[in-house]
Formats: structure tokens, C-alpha cells, sequence
């Protein structure tokens, strides 16, 4: 998934690395990164040959299905993201949403380009929500579906146990993961290690299914019944889920750890899994009804489903923090609304909770288990997103690949022709499941693209008009200077924050008209979000008197990177040391302009989409908060905007 993994667990800085922490790394990267991808075995093989029409569980449809699930691995992780797409990160920061920041900085003539990327950005974004809904019921169900073969009577029990165990879990959400993801990494690893001593086991006592990994029975297999390889790669497509993860978390560990835990744990472990339920559905064909489960002893099944369910709730939190991260970083390059945001932690910014998305995420996972009542039956709702997510990540890379890192045409369309034959295949693949419940994330998909595209289209609209209605800054302070008898220049400071540094702010005008006042001292802030994670100190601020220091008017722009936390009073502060005017931080006023948005018949816009922006408009958090302005000294000002 993209992004998943994301502020899930102890966040260790791949500073760390270089003075002895490689263990500790790799390991936290276990914790944080590999739980989907990890739990796939629970519920893939299952999805593969109870999806009609059925691969035969004999060894031409078994060696063929394990053939396929290994190379999907090999190449598209292995290959794919570990070996390419890890080395395009933005200033050390990975995901869909970093790479869609960093295409945005390419130096490219063509505006459609950009715009096309930025477009494809935002249709990733929403398949990753899509995504997000289905990985954690499908996960903690697949891990209670264990109470089927260690105690057959308590099978009624199923769902609501894992309804319980979610419930509690988005429930604990609001106090943060640091603490808890203190286990995650350890738990992963006994988790890694038990499904590949079961897997081990059978290949042990088969070890015939080792000619598996021979692609030819995977090409045998197209050649002799391509209609059912076709739609089995559909449920192949579940072997990678929780890829992406890799990709999004190099921002917290790096490659080198996230690599050593890929390739000396995990990829053995999932091999060695996957091969070990092939050999025992070739044995006893029917352990297809639950060959991961069935594939543990007798005595070890009641212990292996509580170790599952507790790497699915690690995978489910993987997913739920993700989606919190992706939020922040949406809302920081304007991609949605202001919402309120919570930081669980005092010492990583990256850790954070939205309430709204957590709530509203819980519902639509609880309405999954619900609706759904198993895990086989939901993955035919899993893939789609998975699948599309990675294409667009492909796309993305091979025009970082272009345009920035400057590599030859044909390099770039061998990559396309490698990498988008593969992602293009499984995706095709997993439209077969649309009317059998793959609508389902690309339901939640189209709802959030529609969101995004509307609030970004609305707000260019809105800031268009809104410069407008404040005009240029210097109109304003020849306006003042013209007044007759002069304007009542009041003692202290005030801050008005505005969208655009070159007009002036609507709350200085309302203060002039309605109080008939201008304060001694007047700082105009802007704040510019940019399409770098992090902005460093020394680049934080721009200071300008654009010549009116004698009116006691200073501009200063505050620039941000997506996952800094805007803090105006504090940019302030710094700033005192580059104004010669005294600012007066801690007592200073701030101003905030509250637009009321009043809908016309002009046709920048649907009606039905300037209905959503004003109701996504009014429901913003408050920006006094968002912006971390103190509450006693903060004053609004009422303005109304056309649109």
C-alpha cells in the first residue's frame, strides 16, 4: 500500500545508521513496514483457488499459482521498488504523495505535464484511501478466521471478535503508537520466523515444490489455460499488497535498513510460506479452504492465531497511521481542507491524529466486516486499489526518471515496458472482481478524488477572486497616508495573515473601515507550503519592508514543507533578529480573515462542486489552531468572497 506504514511505530532516524544502529533499524522497520505484505499468506492462496474459474489444486495448477506468486514478489518488490523506485525519494521522503511533490519541482516546459502528473498524484492518493478501508478488515479477519480450524464451534464468533478487536483499536488511536510500537518490530520478527518454519516444514517432508520456483511452470500454466491465469492474477495481486510500504517509510529508516529486513527476513520467510500451503494443497487438496492455517500442527493453531491476529492489528495500525500521514501531507500541499490534526508525540512531529479520518475510516471498515462476513469473500473487494496505486507510482517514477535524473528515452521506455507490462496486467486482472465487490475501494476512491479535485479547483478559483477583492498592498498604504485627519495609529504589533503577500490582507481593510485604526507596527505573514518535506531554519523566512518602513509595514513569507507543522508566533520570533522594527511577539494581535462564500452562476465551476466546496469550506478547522496563533490575541474578521 502507499504510504502504509507510515508513523506506525518507533520512528528512528536513519541518522542512526551510521553510529551503530543498523540492528535496531532493521528491526523497527519490521515493525513498521512489512505488516501487510507480511500477512498476505493468510488469505492469498485461499483468494487464488477459491476464485472462479478455479486453478485446479493439482501440481500443474499449484507449481504454476506458486511460480506466479514468486516472481510477482521477486519483480515487483525485489525488483521494482527495492532495487529502483527506493532511489527516488524527495529529500529523503517516499510515497505517492512525495513523489508526486517532487515531479512537481521537475524543470519541464510543458504545463500539461505537470499538471497531468499532479493529476495522477491525486488519483493515487485517493486509491490509497480506497486501499485503506479494505487492508484492515480483511487482515483481522482473516487472523480470527483461525477460530474455523482450532475450534469449528466458535466460527459464529468470528465476526464479532474481529469487530471488537477494531473497534478497540481505532478506539485507542487519540493516545498515539509510540508506546505500543515499541513491540511492533519484535512481534514481526517471531511473526517471519513462525510462518516460515510451518512453510519449511512442508517443504521439508515435499520437497518436490522447490521446481516451483522455475518461472516456466508460471509461463505453462498462461500457455495451457490463459482465461484462468488471467483471473488468477488477480488473486496473486494479494501477495504484494503492502509493497509500496517500502517505498513510503525510507523517510524514517532508509534504504540499507529496510532492505536488510526485505531480504535477509522477510522475502525468505513469505517463499518459504507460500511454498509450504503449495505442498500441502498438493498433498490434500482440500486445505484449500484455509491452507495457512491448516499448514500449523494441531497443538500450535490456538497459539498461531493469536500471534496472526496480533501481526494483523501491527499491519491494521500500519494502515491507519498511514492514512493519518497521508491527511497531513494532503492538507499541507493543499490537496484538502484544514482539518484538525493531533500530534501524539512530543519528540516526532510525523506521528499524528486526525479524529474525523479515524472515525470515519472505522466506519467503513466495520460496514466491510459486516457486509462482507469473510475474508474470501472481501478479497474480491482487495487488489484494485493495490494495484492501480502501483501503476501510477510507475508512471511517476519513470517521469522522475526523465525529466529530473535526465536518463536516455530508451532506458526510460525499457522501464515502461518492464515495469508497466507487470503493473498493467495485474490491474486488468483485478477488474475482473469489479461486480463481486471490487467497486467497493474504487467507491471510496472516486468519493475522495472528487473531494480532492473540488477543493483544489475551488480554492484557485476562491484565492483568484479573493485577490481581487483585497488589491495590491501599496493601493492600501496610499489610501492610509491620504486620510483626512490621519488614521489613529494604535501602540503594539498586529499580524495579519494572508494567502497572497503581494494584496492586502481583507482583515486590514475591515480593520480600517470598522475600527478606523492601524497599529504602529503591522506584519503581513504569508505562509507557503512547498514541495519539500522539511524546510531547514536558515531558509524558513523572507523579510521585506517593500519600502513602506516608514508606515511600520513589514512582509515577512513563511515557507514550510509538507510535513512541518506551520507555527507562525514562532517563525516570528525568528524573525525579530532580521526586522530592525520591534515586534513584539508575545503581545502582539492577530488578525484572521473568516471568508463567507457566497455561490454565483459564473461557470468556473459545477453547481453541485461549488456546493461541496462551501460545505468543505465551512466544516476547515480553525486556522488559529492550525497555525498555532495564541487564542486570547487572536481576532477574526468577517468577509464575504464570490465563487
Amino acid at each position: 500500500m502507499s504510504e502504509m506504514g507510515v508513523d506506525s511505530g518507533p520512528v528512528v532516524k536513519p541518522e542512526a545508521e551510521t553510529s551503530g544502529g543498523a540492528a535496531l533499524l532493521t528491526l523497527a522497520a519490521l515493525g513498521a513496514v512489512f505488516g501487510d505484505i507480511g500477512t498476505s499468506p493468510l488469505y492469498a492462496l485461499h483468494a487464488v483457488f477459491s476464485a472462479g474459474p478455479h486453478v485446479q489444486p493439482d501440481e500443474a495448477g499449484v507449481y504454476g499459482v506458486i511460480s506466479l506468486v514468486f516472481w510477482t514478489i521477486t519483480l515487483v518488490v525485489s525488483v521494482k521498488y527495492v532495487t529502483f523506485v527506493m532511489r527516488a525519494d524527495n529529500e529523503g521522503d517516499g510515497g505517492i504523495m512525495a513523489l508526486t511533490a517532487l515531479v512537481q519541482t521537475a524543470p519541464v516546459r510543458r504545463r500539461r505535464t505537470l499538471a497531468g502528473a499532479l493529476m495522477l498524484g491525486m488519483l493515487g492518493t485517493a486509491l490509497f484511501y480506497g486501499d485503506g478501508v479494505i487492508t484492515p478488515a480483511i487482515s483481522v479477519l482473516s487472523a480470527v478466521e483461525g477460530l474455523d480450524v482450532a475450534a469449528p464451534a466458535l466460527s459464529s464468533l468470528v465476526v464479532p471478535i474481529a469487530l471488537a478487536i477494531l473497534a478497540g483499536l481505532f478506539a485507542v488511536q487519540r493516545y498515539g503508537t509510540g508506546t505500543v510500537g515499541l513491540v511492533f518490530g519484535p512481534i514481526m520478527s517471531i511473526w517471519f520466523v513462525a510462518i516460515a518454519l510451518s512453510g519449511l516444514r512442508q517443504v521439508a517432508e515435499h520437497p518436490g515444490i522447490l521446481a516451483a520456483l522455475s518461472p516456466a511452470y508460471g509461463a505453462r500454466m498462461f500457455l495451457d489455460h490463459p482465461g484462468v491465469a488471467f483471473i488468477a492474477l488477480a488473486s496473486v495481486a494479494l501477495t504484494i499488497t503492502g509493497a509500496e510500504a517500502l517505498y513510503a517509510d525510507i523517510g524514517h529508516f532508509g534504504r540499507s535498513p529496510i532492505r536488510r529486513a526485505w531480504f535477509a527476513l522477510a522475502f525468505p520467510a513469505l517463499t518459504l510460506n507460500y511454498m509450504g500451503q503449495g505442498a500441502l494443497i498438493v498433498e490434500t487438496p482440500e486445505a484449500i479452504r484455509n491452507p495457512f492455517f491448516l499448514l500449523v500442527p494441531h497443538w500450535a493453531l490456538v497459539p498461531m492465531v493469536v500471534l496472526a491476529t496480533a501481526a494483523t492489528v501491527i499491519a491494521s495500525q500500519a494502515v491507519i497511521s498511514g492514512v493519518f500521514s497521508v491527511t497531513h501531507k494532503a492538507v499541507q500541499l493543499g490537496f484538502l481542507p484544514r482539518l484538525t490534526i493531533r500530534h501524539t508525540s512530543a519528540r516526532q512531529a510525523g506521528q499524528v491524529y486526525v479524529p474525523a479520518i479515524n472515525w470515519l475510516l472505522f466506519a467503513a471498515v466495520a460496514a466491510l466486516v459486516v457486509g462482507f462476513g469473510s475474508s474470501e469473500d472481501l478479497a474480491s473487494a482487495y487488489g484494485i486499489a493495490v494495484t492501480g496505486t502501483m501503476a501510477i507510482t510507475t508512471v511517476l517514477f519513470l517521469l522522475v526518471v526523465r525529466v529530473l535524473w535526465r536518463r536516455p528515452l530508451w532506458q526510460v521506455l525499457a522501464g515502461a515496458l518492464a515495469f508497466l507490462t507487470i503493473d498493467l496486467a495485474f490491474f486488468s486482472a483485478t477488474l475482473t472482481k469489479l461486480s463481486s465487490g471490487g467497486w467497493v475501494p474504487l467507491a471510496v476512491a472516486a468519493a475522495v478524488f472528487t473531494v480532492v479535485t473540488t477543493w483544489r479547483t475551488g480554492r484557485e478559483v476562491l484565492t483568484r477572486n479573493r485577490i481581487e477583492e483585497e488589491g495590491p498592498l501599496g493601493d492600501f498604504v496610499q489610501e492610509i497616508r491620504a486620510l483626512e485627519p490621519p488614521v489613529y495609529r494604535a501602540a503594539g504589533t498586529a499580524v495579519f495573515l494572508t494567502d497572497s503577500p503581494d494584496t492586502t490582507p481583507l482583515a486590514a481593510r475591515a480593520n480600517l473601515e470598522h475600527n478606523h485604526v492601524v497599529h504602529d507596527t503591522v506584519v503581513i505573514v504569508s505562509v507557503e507550503m512547498t514541495q519539500s518535506p522539511h524546510v531547514a531554519s536558515a531558509d524558513r523566512l523572507v523579510v521585506d519592508d517593500l519600502g513602506y518602513r516608514d508606515d511600520g509595514i513589514t512582509r515577512i513569507t513563511a515557507r514550510f514543507g509538507f510535513r512541518d507543522q506551520p507555527d507562525v508566533p514562532r517563525a516570528l520570533l525568528q524573525a525579530t533578529r532580521q526586522v530592525e522594527r520591534t515586534l513584539e511577539v508575545d503581545r502582539a494581535s492577530y488578525f484572521l480573515s473568516r471568508i463567507t462564500i457566497v455561490p454565483t452562476n459564473s461557470p468556473v465551476m459545477r453547481q453541485w462542486r461549488k456546493r461541496l466546496f462551501v460545505a468543505l469550506a465551512r466544516n476547515e478547522a480553525d486556522p488559529s489552531r492550525y497555525f498555532r496563533l495564541p487564542e486570547d490575541r487572536t481576532v477574526t474578521m468577517g468577509s464575504l468572497i464570490e465563487l
